[in-house]
């Protein structure tokens, strides 16, 4: 008889087997998954007092995995999107696990049959012109870290590119001759390709005169020279938008984000008159449903349309003239 595997065995071919040779999926969303069981491993040892190698896939109920879930919000104060994307991870080695360990299905299926939870969806925020050009006045041009973060402020208002597209960017995926672009493999592996504004060609050819450090082929290195970690970039969008409220108070409203940037690239092309799909070609998207948010939060959008509008107290109808000979004898 052939042995059963253990639940230490499941998840490692789970990462190996599914979703790295299989999947292929992005390293991404390898990390995503590796801290959501590293988080939920934890959280089972505390509970069973039993070390994660020696737990049984009977160990991880509905129970359990619910009450982990309920733990990320209140321990760790996660938002519900954030705990619904550790639901979405736990889900699929659930699904991958039905298939190697039948005996388990009624189990299996109550974790699986979790919900996730609904949440208030808020319109997107975004900068203005005057809050883009303020923004980008702010970093210090006598430092090399500055007219780093210029050009990586610069790059990431202007493409919309995510936070992981914009630090992954080698010096040859770009090109600033005839039909400057930046090339970036996405999400869900998708490469895409994004033109630049002359604007941003001027800034980078400046950027790319800088003596390069350690890395050679990084776009956008840290001061050692290695590649910038999402807390460093949002290091420097956080201290560049305290500098820029000096100059910019609406900005002290609000909370500008690496990803607030890419929600800015959307609307300035949206209010642009760009096509809604050819938005969601530009940022990315998998489905132009996803760019609806954008039309969403364009308060100038539904004004126009209000502009088009009859009055309240209109009388509906095409206009039609009078008749010439009784227009004339009402003149007179």
């Amino acid at each position: 008889m052939k042995p059963k595997p253990s639940f230490s065995g499941l998840l490692q071919r789970f990462f190996t087997q599914r979703l790295m040779a299989q999947g292929q999926v992005s390293p991404n969303t390898i990390a995503a998954y590796r801290d959501t069981f590293r988080l939920l491993l934890e959280f089972a040892q505390s509970r069973l007092r039993k070390p994660p190698s020696t737990l049984a896939l009977a160990d991880l109920d509905e129970p359990l995995v619910s009450a982990f879930l309920d733990d990320l919000e209140q321990s760790r104060s996660v938002i519900v999107r954030t705990r619904n994307l550790r639901l979405t991870a736990i889900r699929s080695f659930f699904r991958f696990a039905a298939y190697q360990e039948p005996a388990n299905s009624a189990q299996i299926q109550q974790v699986l049959s979790i919900p996730s939870k609904r949440y208030d969806r808020r319109l997107v925020s975004f900068l203005t012109r005057v809050e883009i050009d303020a923004l980008l006045a702010a970093p210090n041009l006598l430092r090399w870290d500055g007219r780093r973060d210029r050009a990586f402020l610069m790059t990431a208002i202007q493409t919309g590119l995510r936070l992981s597209e914009m630090t992954g960017i080698r010096r040859r995926d770009i090109e600033l001759g005839i039909g400057p672009h930046v090339r970036c493999l996405g999400k869900g592996r998708k490469e895409r390709c994004t033109p630049f504004t002359p604007e941003t060609v001027n800034v980078l050819n400046v950027w790319l005169k800088e003596p390069v450090r350690g890395n050679l082929e990084l776009l956008f290195p840290n001061v050692h020279g290695g590649p910038m970690s999402a807390d460093a970039v949002q290091y420097l969008v956080a201290k560049h938008t305290t500098a820029a409220c000096l100059r910019c108070p609406t900005l002290k409203d609000k909370r500008v984000t690496p990803h607030v940037m890419r929600h800015t690239a959307a609307m300035e092309l949206l209010q642009s008159g760009v096509e809604p799909t050819l938005i969601a070609l530009w940022l990315g998207h998998e489905s132009t449903k996803t760019t609806q948010i954008y039309l969403d939060a364009d308060l100038a959008l539904k004004e126009a349309a209000l502009a088009k509008m009859l009055p309240i107290d209109a009388i509906p109808g095409r206009y039609k003239p009078a008749d010439d000979l009784l227009q004339f004898l009402k003149n007179l």
